[in-house]
């Protein structure tokens, strides 16, 4: 039987701390509706201290979505609590998100500190929010950079303080996949009640690795993957929600799996990219422009035999167009034949060859050649 991991949203907080994504109240909502339909388990929805604005999104937000666990930040801070508390009030599933630093430079250079204040501190805010909610998820910050022994001791006091999720950020993006998945086993079997809450992954991808740190996490023993559509977040990113769901998708040997209905990835994955004016790259995993597109004869001739030959997701389960043959100066006779097919022209060989021809004196002169240069060269054979 696969173990359920959850999938944790923060599109609406980590991902709208991206400068120029800023988003107002009604365009929160509707993202956090869009959310809910594509199955996420509990959606961030912001902090709620930081603004009158912010406060405004995550109450709207708790008193219109039922049944997705809605969550507010908050700093390791009574007021904050409060304030959070305050926002969230609407929800039937509300849960805050309190912590705080946990490496030395966030102990001694950042709060100006010790550890034992900080775990002091870290018992205090759980203790007051579980005031509130019955869901209290506690973040170390910068976990990935905190040495295991002291992690697994703020972890033990979190719990044992009535935390319910404990969220591990590689907050700088600084760990290698094998390092933060150790990490997760370490606290898996060095912390005495672990079994009363559940491990998260928060990771970032400032060296390119938050997908991987993340799978690496699950694998160890997490529950639960903090992530953003379209990978969005501070710096150059968190974990890209679809690329978790789709390699939990595809690696059925991991045995996990996720609420998440695939078919709206590339759905979803526009809107954010037009809300939040964040232009999606080419090249992206899962939802790019190029994702499912072939512009290597080669590859063209092997797609079109056998879609499965260099495709490894079917374009359709993740709500995307089929997948395209684009025609370039690398294309060969098969993607010519493919797109004249495509456009009812029939082409037998002596046809296509002289076809071909004179699609290599195009393709040399243009990027690639669009269905109006493609007929205009295909007229007359």
């Amino acid at each position: 039987m696969k173990e359920q991991i959850q999938i944790f949203d923060t599109t609406l907080r980590d991902g709208e701390q991206v400068p120029g994504c800023k988003l107002n109240t009604h365009q929160k909502l509707e993202i956090a509706t869009e959310l809910q339909r594509l199955g996420v388990d509990v959606i961030e929805a912001g902090f709620p201290v930081s603004s009158p604005g912010d406060f405004e999104a995550v109450n709207t937000i708790a008193k219109e979505i039922r049944g997705t666990t809605i969550c507010g930040l908050t700093r390791a801070v009574e007021g904050d609590i409060d304030v959070a508390a305050k926002a969230l009030k609407p929800s039937d599933n509300p849960r805050i998100h309190t912590g705080i630093g946990t490496s030395d430079h966030h102990v001694y250079a950042k709060l100006r500190s010790t550890q034992d204040e900080i775990v002091e501190r870290a018992r205090k805010a759980v203790k007051y929010a579980r005031n509130y909610v019955a869901e209290v998820e506690f973040y170390a910050e910068d976990a990935g950079r905190t040495d295991n022994e002291y992690l697994a001791r703020v972890v033990e006091a979190a719990i044992d303080s009535g935390a319910t999720v404990i969220n591990i950020p590689d907050t700088t993006g600084y760990c290698l996949p094998e390092q933060y998945g150790q990490k997760i086993a370490y606290l898996m079997n060095n912390v005495p009640n672990i079994d009363k809450a559940i491990l998260s992954t928060h990771c970032h991808n400032d060296l390119g690795l938050a997908t991987a740190n993340s799978i690496a996490g699950i694998t160890a023993g997490a529950k639960q993957i903090e992530c953003t559509i379209n990978g969005i977040g501070e710096r150059a990113g968190n974990t890209s929600l679809e690329e978790v769901v789709m390699i939990m998708h595809q690696h059925q040997h991991i045995q996990f799996e996720t609420n998440i209905e695939t078919t709206l990835l590339t759905p979803i994955s526009k809107i954010i990219e037009l809300e939040m004016n964040m232009p999606v790259q080419r090249n992206k995993a899962i939802v790019g422009e190029n994702a499912f597109a072939h512009s290597s004869g080669i590859h063209q001739d092997g797609v079109i035999k056998n879609r499965e030959t260099y495709e490894i997701i079917d374009p359709k389960q993740v709500g995307a167009d089929d997948s395209q043959i684009i025609l370039t100066a690398r294309s060969g006779r098969a993607a010519l034949n493919y797109r004249a097919a495509k456009m009812n022209v029939k082409l037998t060989k002596e046809k296509l060859e002289v076809a071909y021809q004179r699609f290599l004196t195009v393709a040399d002169r243009y990027n690639q050649v669009d269905d109006n240069q493609l007929m205009n060269l295909l007229n007359g054979i």
